[in-house]
């Protein structure tokens, strides 16, 4: 390829061998990396690691997510926390929604609180706190079931989710907020979309608990789940200890040269890490010259109020494809009527396929970028929903097989596009000025996403309410197909860009579909686009 210089683009000469300053790393066209994904982590395998790491932050979240759905499906739960309806059990509608809704009204607090002490005092300090809060929170929902009264032992139950979804905020706006601001752009997309895999990992692991707690007797059995997320608020906590201070933040401090030690940290010996530190602050002090302050204000002012806008939307995505139903699957299936065990087992296969669907998504993403795959996918799980409100409509066995292989269904092709999409594109619309808070607002608006359909759900599908069961399907299909319209309007295609093309484009106002095709002024080696971080001879 040709390089054309610019203001902005310097060149380093190391060892006999040019490198290349991309504070303007702007690709030809926004032409996709050609480096194979293992060979970028061999490349990088520091900065890899430690964001895989910090990946056991999500490994909660996902817990989180199951516990209430696939533990309100446990006979002795049931029995001490909920009440008797045509002579079996059930969990009241109202609390199954304000249970649900708990851990998501905390997330939404927690991640805009998580913004803001980010900014103030550091990723790794915030992660800390996150995480050690997290095992007080446990501590509540393993003591929840002590007091005599009923009410009063659903209470704390709440206190306790509300809890752990304030620190589960704090844990996922710093995560996400971290690995974007320090992983190269051909690692960007792949890395941020092991959320959705960790996430499920979460989940399965909590569905597999549930499934072998289900032979124990009394309140042991449900216990021992709420034991069991002790070990995921402690690895955060134990990782922090470790991790290195983000470079963008300590460069925004005005800490250079703690700036550079902990990018060395980061990366291996072929990288330079001076010339990423260059870069890094000439993001920074282009950013700053156009506002001095840094409010979650300025993220609803000019340019990055659009910015501001696609990072909300992709957070809601996850809701809108179903995630809280398909979470809430276990119970959701006994609702329909599949007994406890088999609606487990299949809660558990679903959340295996997704992980596989997860994983091809590492390739998919870079392959064929974000945008085509959460139109593609979202399109696909429109039709699979309405399917299946069109099988609610009919009674037997046979509706009640189809509509848990169908849950299965949607989880993997989710799990394949719109989910680990729409993480990704979150994390790259924001700017390195307002990222924290972006990623803040991000998360606020995903809890609320998640309260809305907590809350909703239960009264739509439950035996106690509505009653829908399977015809639930139909519902779901109205906002998996609102999604496809806002995405194919509102969500451009980011992928291979640098944080300061992404700027560029937000900057020029090009309509949501010229972004794929934007070509800029500057054109780098094949190389150092797969890379974009300077390598040393």
């Amino acid at each position: 390829m040709i390089l054309t210089e610019t203001q902005s683009t310097k060149e380093f000469n190391e060892g006999g061998m040019n490198v290349v300053d991309r504070t303007n790393g702007i690709r030809a066209g926004g032409k996709t990396s050609h480096t194979p994904l293992w060979q970028s982590i061999k490349k990088f395998p520091t900065v890899v690691g430690y964001c895989l790491a910090l990946s056991s932050a999500i490994l909660l979240y996902g817990y989180d997510l199951v516990i209430v759905g696939t533990v309100a499906a446990m006979p002795q739960f049931q029995l001490v926390f909920g009440q008797e309806f045509n002579g079996k059990y059930i969990i009241p509608s109202m609390w199954l929604s304000l249970w649900n809704v708990s851990s998501c009204i905390g997330l939404m607090f927690g991640s805009i609180l998580g913004g803001y002490y980010q900014d103030r005092r550091g990723r790794r300090i915030t992660l800390t706190i996150g995480s050690f809060l997290s095992t007080i929170a446990v501590a509540i929902c393993y003591i929840s079931d002590l007091p005599d009264e009923i009410e009063t032992r659903r209470g704390v139950f709440f206190a306790g989710k509300l809890f752990q979804g304030i620190c589960i905020g704090i844990l996922l706006c710093v995560t996400q907020t971290y690995m974007s601001e320090v992983l190269p752009v051909v690692l960007r997309g792949p890395i941020i979309a092991f959320y959705p895999i960790f996430t499920l990992l979460g989940q399965l692991v909590g569905s597999i608990v549930v499934y072998t707690s289900l032979k124990h007797t009394g309140a042991q059995s449900y216990r021992i789940c709420f034991a069991s997320q002790w070990p995921f608020s402690a690895v955060p906590f134990v990782v922090s200890m470790f991790l290195p201070e983000s470079p963008t933040w300590l460069l925004r401090k005005g800490k250079t040269d703690k700036a550079l030690e902990a990018q060395k940290k980061l990366d291996t010996n072929i990288v330079n890490s001076q010339s990423v530190i260059d870069e890094l602050q000439a993001s920074i002090s282009a950013e700053d010259e156009e506002s001095a302050t840094h409010t979650y204000v300025d993220c609803f002012r000019g340019v990055n109020k659009r910015r501001t806008l696609v990072v909300a939307f992709a957070n809601i995505i996850p809701q809108m494809f179903g995630l809280q139903l398909l979470a809430n699957a276990s119970y959701f299936m006994q609702v329909v009527g599949m007994s406890s065990s088999n609606s487990l087992i299949f809660l558990i296969l679903g959340i295996g396929l997704g992980l596989i669907a997860n994983v091809i998504s590492l390739w998919a993403l870079n392959a064929f970028g974000r945008r085509f795959l959460i139109l593609l996918t979202l399109g696909i799980v429109t039709v699979l929903w309405l399917a299946t409100g069109i099988a609610g409509i009919f009674k037997g066995t046979a509706t009640i097989w189809y509509t848990a292989v169908s849950l299965m269904i949607i989880t993997m092709v989710s799990g394949f596009g719109s989910w680990p999409a729409s993480h990704v594109v979150a994390a790259e619309a924001s700017s390195l000025q307002l990222r924290a808070k972006s990623q803040g607002i991000g998360w606020f608006t995903s809890g609320v996403g998640t309260a809305v359909f907590a809350i909703i759900l239960p009264y739509i599908y439950n035996a106690d309410q509505g009653n829908l069961r399977a015809k639930t399907g139909f519902v779901m299909a109205g906002f998996a197909a609102v999604a496809v319209v806002v995405v194919w309007l509102a969500i451009p295609e980011m992928k291979g860009r640098t944080p300061m093309e992404i700027d560029r484009m937000f900057s020029l106002k090009l309509p949501t579909r010229e972004f794929k095709g934007w070509h800029s002024d500057v054109t780098l080696r094949t190389e150092i686009e797969d890379t974009h971080l300077p390598l040393k001879a």
